[in-house]
């Protein structure tokens, strides 16, 4: 160590090195890429069962497994594609927003928990329920 640090090209050339190596671990990664990550539902009649789809695509080189999803109300579930996505395929999250408890504009939130660099991720959708 004492013979990089006499010479500061050779600790330079370890420098870049241990960079590289860095740069290609982060580069390694599984990713999620949403086409959209808001959605707007329009109006609906109270009591409707609406249904939200978001896709995704894995841009990055390793497969994606998305863990677990999280809603913030019992109105909303939640059904995403279970098995891995290989990098460049594509997955998709489907939302079911049961109106039958609220009216109004609704603004609402979802989370995905992956593998990905992103690891949780945050989809909304929003739009008015119509008291019939």
């Amino acid at each position: 160590m004492i013979f990089l640090l006499k010479n500061p090209s050779n600790f330079r050339g370890v420098f870049y090195f241990i960079l590289s190596i860095i740069l290609l671990t982060l580069n390694s990664q599984a990713q999620l890429k949403f086409k959209d990550t808001k959605k707007n539902f329009g109006f609906v009649k109270k009591g409707e069962v609406v249904k939200i789809i978001f896709e995704y695509k894995n841009i990055g080189n390793k497969p994606i497994i998305i863990n677990d999803a999280k809603a913030e109300c019992s109105c909303t579930t939640i059904e995403y594609t279970k098995q891995p996505i290989s990098p460049n395929q594509t997955g998709i999250v489907t939302v079911l927003f049961d109106t039958k408890s609220v009216y109004d504009r609704q603004e609402r939130a979802i989370e995905l928990f992956s593998n990905s660099i992103n690891s949780t991720q945050k989809l909304k959708f929003k739009g008015v329920v119509l008291n019939k």
